[in-house]
């Protein structure tokens, strides 16, 4: 092979690997949602946690301090969330009647090891109760998430779950806070904590706010 077309193919290569890079740092998964409450819901989050936090533009202290909050089950869960925050995760809760919406009830998650769960919830619930809903690991928006993140150790996370989601906010806030610092400030990870941990819990306590 000719010298100037290794160095063409090299200098490709690095281009290539540049421009993905460049991609999955800019690209933001709450533009596919074309009615623009994902992004209403994403800001809503950040404008609660520099607000409650106070750590300025410190924004690996804010996001790294509220994980370990949820893990440690020590989080203020009456003054963290604004009135806003709660008023879109009841948005959200109406959508989930629709199998591609963020939130999916758990009888209608397309999962295994979830149908399993749901059928043991249904015996023991009184069916007049209201049903558990399910952060949808196999929808467009978590996808999104999953497939321009650098992060194998984020990806691994979704690809775990997307098989059996039926797992608790504080043990993702956990696997999700040693996730290394170059990795963990992109828009991939920040907007996954927003959703399936912050709304996840909101939509749990939303009835507690009247």
């Amino acid at each position: 092979m000719p010298h100037r077309f290794k160095c063409h193919t090299v200098l490709l290569a690095i281009m290539l690997l540049m421009s993905s890079h460049s991609f999955a740092q800019k690209y933001d998964c709450t533009e596919i949602d074309p009615t623009g409450l994902i992004k209403k819901a994403f800001q809503s989050f950040e404008k609660d946690m520099f607000a409650y936090y106070n750590f300025a533009d410190d924004s690996l202290k804010t996001y790294r301090t509220f994980l370990a909050e949820v893990t440690n089950l020590s989080i203020d869960l009456r003054k963290l969330p604004s009135d806003n925050s709660i008023q879109l995760a009841r948005e959200f809760k109406k959508k989930a009647d629709d199998k591609n919406s963020i939130w999916v009830k758990l009888s209608d998650y397309e999962n295994d090891e979830a149908t399993k769960t749901a059928k043991a919830i249904d015996t023991a619930v009184d069916p007049n109760q209201e049903e558990i809903l399910i952060f949808n690991y196999r929808g467009g928006f978590i996808q999104c998430l999953k497939n321009t993140s650098e992060s194998k150790e984020f990806r691994d996370l979704v690809y775990t779950l997307e098989n059996d989601g039926n797992v608790s906010p504080s043990l993702i806030a956990q696997k999700i806070y040693y996730i290394k610092d170059e990795e963990f400030n992109t828009s991939q990870i920040k907007e996954f904590i927003a959703f399936d941990i912050y709304y996840s819990i909101l939509m749990i306590i939303e009835k507690a706010f009247g």
